[in-house]
């Protein structure tokens, strides 16, 4: 059974649908990426899947049954909004709902331990939430998802107010929960976190999701329209072949970037550079999510 299956499920505000017709299945092991421009209905199918809200139609199975209580000890989340009482000791508060989760206050300990080690975080412990960084806040925020050890766990924009640094450090602890078997769905505005860490996802229009499925299939269905090139000299006639949209010099050194509109004009391209000497790089680069996103939900979002 998948952890987490979402089977048309549909959810309708005062006259108004915030999520129509969603599917999308997360297996055990998984980053699966939920992506839209704000108010495309994330943050409900975020609320519907941890049973904050419910469907107005369709259905959300967890392993194969619908929602109940015990399922708070299994699913974390972390809310795009930070969540933790400024005023209360750090250690009170992640202890505490550790044990909301079902945990014993000496395993609620522990776990609290090891995950302010693993952030290097440990000067923390008994401070309060107001007295640390945006950052730092960011990393108790984390560990408050994740202290119970949830089997399903909900990200809303996790990497928002770290630095490049701790970027990376909280990457390879969401791939470690990955690889330990956690579901993860993950919400971000980030394309390239996305590319990085999600085999499949969904990206939502206005409450409807317009497209899904594995990143490399989505990538692949999409033309190659630039062409990276470098040459041992600056190099004339690119502008003479058919297909070619634009060429942006990068550089005096022959180092062009090159818009096409037709796959074909890539190999005409290296023609003419090899007519003229030494080709020291070509390469057809495929779409970036982040070009994909703005192809299917529009500048104006």
């Amino acid at each position: 059974m998948k952890p987490l299956v979402l089977n048309q499920i549909i959810k309708h505000y005062a006259g108004k649908t915030a999520v129509d017709q969603l599917s999308l299945e997360v297996e055990a092991g998984e980053i699966y990426g939920l992506l839209g421009a704000n108010g495309a209905g994330k943050t409900t199918t975020m609320r519907m899947v941890l049973g904050l809200i419910y469907p107005d139609e369709g259905e959300i199975l967890y392993d194969g049954r619908p929602y109940r209580k015990e399922l708070q000890h299994k699913m974390g989340y972390l809310p795009e909004e930070r969540g933790l009482y400024p005023k209360v000791k750090i250690s009170d508060q992640l202890v505490y709902l550790g044990q909301l989760r079902g945990m014993t206050h000496k395993d609620a300990v522990q776990s609290l331990h090891k995950w302010l080690e693993r952030f290097d975080a440990m000067e923390y412990l008994d401070k309060r939430i107001e007295e640390l960084s945006k950052g730092n806040q960011q990393k108790m925020g984390f560990i408050a998802a994740v202290i119970h050890h949830p089997s399903i766990l909900i990200l809303d924009e996790a990497f928002s107010g770290l630095d490049p640094v701790n970027v990376e450090m909280l990457k390879e602890v969401i791939q470690e929960l990955r690889d330990d078997g956690t579901a993860i769905l993950f919400s971000t505005h980030r394309m390239e976190h996305v590319e990085e860490l999600c085999r499949n996802m969904t990206i939502l229009r206005r409450s409807k999701p317009v497209l899904q499925g594995n990143l490399r299939d989505i990538k692949n269905t999409y033309p190659r329209e630039k062409v990276v090139l470098r040459t041992a000299h600056p190099l004339s006639g690119l502008s003479d072949i058919e297909g070619i949209v634009h060429v942006e010099p990068q550089d005096e050194n022959g180092r062009y970037l090159i818009h096409i509109n037709q796959e074909q004009a890539a190999q005409q391209i290296l023609q003419l550079a090899m007519q003229h000497g030494n080709v020291e790089q070509f390469e057809i680069k495929e779409p970036t999510l982040n070009e994909i996103f703005i192809k299917v939900v529009g500048n104006n979002e």
